[in-house]
């Protein structure tokens, strides 16, 4: 059975509305390889997304599908700005941001009930 956060296609009560959660996220191939940097206001969704194909582009081609590193936002101008921030950084400060939280390169995914990848 899947989990709240498994399935894109997830169900409200008509009377409840759908909470957005803007964030940006670094997806990497490895441990020190690719790295896609995006934003979204559904990570789970998004994350499920990339994972199944259901993005075609640079993510499913280069199979940047573990999730490094991710920010929260009150808004989508703020997750936006960063973001682009983000994508003008040398690759170095990327990485040095990702092992600050994450020196492992864990799966972040997985603590928001996705699947654990299969290497």
């Amino acid at each position: 059975m899947l989990n709240f956060f498994q399935h894109p296609s997830r169900h409200y009560a008509p009377n409840m509305r759908e909470e957005k959660q803007p964030c940006v996220y670094i997806l990497a191939s490895k441990r020190y390889g690719t790295l896609y940097i995006g934003v979204t206001s559904d990570l789970p969704k998004r994350l499920y997304q990339h994972r199944n194909g259901l993005t075609p582009g640079f993510a499913s081609r280069y199979k940047t599908y573990r999730l490094v590193h991710y920010e929260l936002f009150g808004d989508m101008e703020g997750a936006i700005a960063r973001e682009k921030q983000l994508k003008n950084w040398h690759r170095q400060w990327k990485i040095n941001l990702i092992e600050e939280k994450n020196p492992h390169w864990a799966d972040l995914a997985v603590g928001l009930g996705l699947e654990p990848l299969k290497d």
